[in-house]
């Protein structure tokens, strides 16, 4: 099973490479968190170039089954957020 890097490993990780304060590095992620979020909000998509792109995907309304009572429920449609890699992080992974 593969090990996760939760967000302050991140931030350690980025300070260690970077000689940032890990505070000045916990600003900068919430600040990118947030900026985000408010573009895919307002339907833009976000790319940074060779890492991917953040976009929100449109699903439809469709029909359902509770697995518990085995019900028919209608799923309503939502908005959601996706992340493509780009050709840069896709080829770093191979």
């Amino acid at each position: 099973m593969a090990n996760n890097m939760n967000k302050d490993a991140l931030i350690s990780a980025i300070s260690e490479k970077t000689e940032l304060s890990k505070k000045d590095i916990a600003t900068v992620l919430e600040t990118f968190e947030e900026v985000v979020t408010k573009a895919l909000r307002n339907d833009e998509k976000v790319t940074l170039t060779g890492f991917g792109t953040f976009r929100v995907s449109k699903r439809a309304e469709r029909a359902g089954i509770n697995p518990q009572t085995k019900a028919k429920i209608q799923i309503p449609a939502m908005s959601i957020p996706k992340f493509t890699a780009g050709k840069a992080l896709k080829e770093a992974i191979k």
